[in-house]
Parts: structure tokens; sequence; C-alpha cells
């Protein structure tokens, strides 16, 4: 099969690997899979790292799988003053089985909020979820969220714990035609619903003042977790003040697909005009799509 398989897990580059475990762990129920380790350097040189020193640490939070990155020297901060609307922006979105309890544990340690007057109920037009968004130690964009019913809910509803998984990771995108032309011809994925948000609980949800958002879920063939595109009618999408963040800086997280074809996979984002770097053992391949947004392509 041609295209992407499933999103394997994800990758942020931190500032320090035990601050952000620590962080994780106590406050959203992750666990670490092994000690961290050395950056295998056929990926380094993919990545475009082979001068740096990089470690990973990989931790899961049931079925979903999140590979933390430091690197040194690291390269840019996080940007200050974050917002919704900066297309470097990328969410993981954690469905919790119950928004008070949830809340309470992450209170302990630290979080910085996004969302003002605490977790938002939506209306039915814009999904009826109940959700929060906060950011992690190094700025990160993190959402926790409850579904009110429908398939989401059913496909969470037997995972154990408090913190139940990652459904999906949400990237802000400039040109909302072009990011869904690479991710659904390239990549493969399946859109799969479509929708614009707007109101008073979607401004205290994100942070903004008035914003009309188009939300596009994207699936690959196994659906969970998935893809959503982000893209601002208003406010105005920030322009970036430096060049996108590439794997080496702060603000930076990725996508990690499985394909059963890399190489094919490799093809079309070259002929969309992108580039994929193959690692030097031909498994894995990095790339930089629309808005800079990075992937992982593992060979599965």
């Amino acid at each position: 099969m041609s295209g992407i398989r499933a999103i394997a897990g994800f990758s942020r580059t931190v500032a320090d690997l035990a601050v952000t475990e620590a962080f994780y762990r106590d406050g959203l129920g992750f666990v670490r899979v092994a000690p961290p380790e050395p950056l295998p350097p056929a990926l380094a040189a993919a990545m475009g790292l082979t001068r740096r020193r990089a470690w990973q640490l990989h931790m899961r939070l049931g079925d979903q799988a999140v590979s933390f990155l430091a690197v040194d020297p690291l390269g840019a901060p996080y940007p200050a003053d974050p917002a919704a609307t900066d297309p470097f922006f990328q969410h993981l979105a954690i469905p919790v089985r119950d928004m008070d309890a949830a809340l309470a544990q992450l209170s302990a340690v630290g979080a910085t909020a996004i969302s003002r007057g605490g977790p938002q109920v939506l209306p039915a037009s814009s999904g009826g979820v109940t959700a929060y968004k906060f950011r992690d130690p190094d700025g990160h964009p993190l959402e926790l969220i409850v579904f009110s019913g429908g398939p989401p809910a059913q496909r969470w509803r037997t995972a154990p714990g408090l913190f139940l998984g990652i459904d999906h990771s949400a990237i802000t995108v400039t040109d909302l035609d072009a990011a869904l032309a690479f991710l659904t011809g390239p990549l493969g994925l399946r859109q799969a619903e479509r929708g614009l948000n707007r109101g008073s609980e979607q401004a205290r949800l994100d942070g903004l003042d008035d914003p009309q958002v188009d939300v596009v879920a994207l699936e690959p063939p196994t659906p969970a977790p998935h893809v959503e595109l982000l893209h601002y009618r208003r406010p105005i999408i920030r322009c970036p003040v430096q060049a996108a963040p590439g794997p080496a800086d702060r603000a930076s997280t990725r996508f990690v697909f499985e394909s059963r074809d890399l190489d094919q996979v490799v093809g079309a984002v070259s002929t969309a005009g992108f580039v994929a770097r193959v690692s030097d053992d031909g498994a894995a391949a990095y790339g930089e799509g629309p808005d800079g947004h990075g992937f992982l392509i593992l060979r599965a």
C-alpha cells in the first residue's frame, strides 16, 4: 500500500529530558518506555543533526508514543508570546475520563494556560466537546478533551486510566488548500470531517479574540491518532518572525508516520516540491511540508 499507513507517534524537541519526563509523567500519566538513548546516527543525518549531540526519550500514553529529543547545542528558543495562530503551532490532544480530576493532577506540575477561564464546552456545531489548552515547560501546546458522544467517545470508552491516550495532533496552517493537497496527495491521508469553529467558547479555548477557524480532520488507514488542520480566517495568522523551526529548535514537533512503501512516499513528496531526506540505513526519512511542519516516515 502506498502512502501513510498510520501515525506511529510524535516527536518533540525539548531543552531538558528530565524536566520533560517529570511533567508528562506526573501531570499527564505518561510512562517511560526506556532510558534516554542517543539518536541513531542514520536518523541524525536525515534530520540534519550530525553536528550536534542528540538524545531521545521514548514515552507512551496508552497505545500512543511520543519521543522527546534533546540536542546540544540547542537551536532557536521557543518564540516569545506564542499564539494558536502561529504557523509552528502543533498540539497533542489527550482525551480524559474526567476533566476536573485531570486538571487537579495537571495543576501540580505548573502547566501554563492557553485557554481563558478553564475548560470550555463547545457548541454542537463545533463538536460539542469539553476542552482545555495549555503548554508544557518548553512552550509546546497540548489539549485535554472530553468527547460528548459519537464515534470519538466510543473509540476511547474502554481505554484505562484518567488520561486515555492521544486522539490527534492539530497544526496551524497558513494556506489550507496547500496543506490539504500535501497531506492527501503525497502522504495519502483521507479527509474525514470539516467544520468552521467560532463563538465565545472557541475564543476562550484558543485564548484569542473572536476567532473563526476551519478545522479539518485527516485520517490514515489506521484512524487513531489522526491529523487536524487549523486554518484561522480570523484573527489573521501571524507571519513568522524567523524561519520555521527545524529539529534542533525548541518549537519543533514532528509527526512520526509509518509507510510500507517509504521510497514511493519520498518520491511523491519530491514531486510535490518538498524534500524528504532518507536515512543512511534506508529505514526512515525526514522532511518538512507546508509551513515547515516536520514529519518522520518510518519503513513499516
